[in-house]
């Protein structure tokens, strides 16, 4: 299974190996989000390859639905689908057990969801998750587990963990049945699972002890950046990364901004993805060293420079804000493309830099800067 060696520690920073059955991942990561086994903007595995992404993630519940894990399984598996080499997490589906709220019923047994495609029913509990995302052949799967809303009360948050404690060993005992029958494609399939618990820290770190004593390839953090504040995270991020493996990777869910990342892997996160990137720049918000701009702004119209200077992107190295600002504005799919792979390199290209400054002991002063870079920006452009 996954080997995770723990190459250099700068306070809580840590920089790792991964080797997978897919190849290394290099940690701190960023994962590439691509729900339906692509990434939206008309990025192509081709273009992930060139940017630096190590790690691509797709949704279980999505793929599901369509065009159906039986049909991707048939096809040889999300990498052959894809035409990926490299890693892939599928998350578990748990998420939409969230973000579906008006369309599904919990119970022990697992969630009763309506497709948001075509409102069929479609029963999901631990097992169906782990058949699903072995049929999917990913890297990693993802434990089912109920997110909660991160400010629910105390003893729906509480009863919500223990279930989610319940599923994770029936996950366990699925996957490890699944990677040992004949017909599955990644018989090398690694499981991660997830702590829950909202912004109660005793019970987060309680239910971290428990997962831990698991011995499972990974851990996450999950439930978070889904209603607290950033400050509320990072003091959750404190109290339960500590519990967790320091010799298992370590993985944050859904977060987020670049601030973010360079906050939690300071406390010892290995592993982020977060749509942000890619979204943001369907939407021509681009990120840049200085903070990030919005190339819709008129004073973009006859501006000759790259999105950033020096940046070795795709976009940066041939096109001008000008051209892509007027891509935009005409809404040619060119333009959305162009800003995803400059996001998309802009994050590959942070952890990449954050690795070198751990391993050369100067995690602190990079971060520092980099901040001070990101909110001098943010006091410049507060228009944009």
């Amino acid at each position: 299974m996954g080997t995770y060696t723990l190459l250099k520690k700068d306070g809580r920073a840590k920089r790792g190996r991964f080797e997978t059955v897919h190849g290394v991942i290099q940690t701190p990561v960023f994962m590439n989000v691509g729900t339906a086994a692509a990434i939206k903007g008309a990025v192509s595995t081709m273009d992930l390859q060139e940017i630096g992404t190590q790690v691509e993630l797709s949704n279980t519940y999505h793929l599901h639905v369509r065009p159906g894990d039986e049909v991707v399984k048939k096809m040889g598996g999300l990498h052959k689908f894809m035409v990926w080499d490299k890693p892939i997490l599928t998350d578990s589906g748990g998420f939409q057990v969230f973000s579906l709220a008006g369309l599904r019923k919990i119970r022990e047994e697992g969630v009763q969801f309506h497709s948001h495609i075509d409102g069929r029913k479609i029963f999901m509990g631990p097992e169906e998750s782990m058949q699903i995302q072995s049929n999917l052949a990913s890297t990693i799967a993802m434990a089912f587990d109920e997110c909660p809303p991160a400010l629910s009360e105390r003893s729906y948050m509480q009863q919500s963990v223990d279930r989610t404690t319940r599923w994770l060993y029936r996950c366990k005992a699925e996957l490890d049945r699944l990677n040992q029958q004949e017909g599955t494609i990644n018989q090398q399939q690694m499981l991660f699972g997830i702590n829950q618990g909202g912004i109660f820290g005793d019970i987060r770190t309680a239910h971290a002890k428990q997962i831990a004593e698991l011995d499972l390839d990974g851990y996450a953090v999950g439930g978070l950046a889904v209603g607290e504040t950033h400050e509320q995270m990072y003091q959750i991020l404190d109290q339960v990364v500590p519990c967790l493996p320091l010799e298992k990777p370590t993985y944050l869910m859904g977060v987020g901004t670049p601030a973010n990342i360079l906050e939690a892997v300071d406390r010892g996160i290995d592993f982020f993805d977060c749509v942000y990137p890619s979204r943001n720049g369907r939407h021509g918000h681009v990120y840049t060293k200085y903070g990030k701009i919005n190339l819709f702004n008129a004073k973009y119209e006859l501006d000759g420079s790259p999105i950033e200077e020096g940046c070795q992107c795709p976009a940066c190295r041939s096109y001008s804000r000008a051209y892509i600002r007027h891509l935009l504005k005409a809404k040619e799919m060119l333009g959305m493309r162009l800003c995803v792979l400059h996001n998309l390199y802009f994050y590959n290209h942070l952890m990449e830099e954050i690795r070198e400054a751990i391993e050369e002991g100067r995690y602190q002063e990079y971060k520092k800067a980099k901040l001070e870079g990101f909110s001098l920006a943010e006091q410049k452009d507060c228009g944009e």
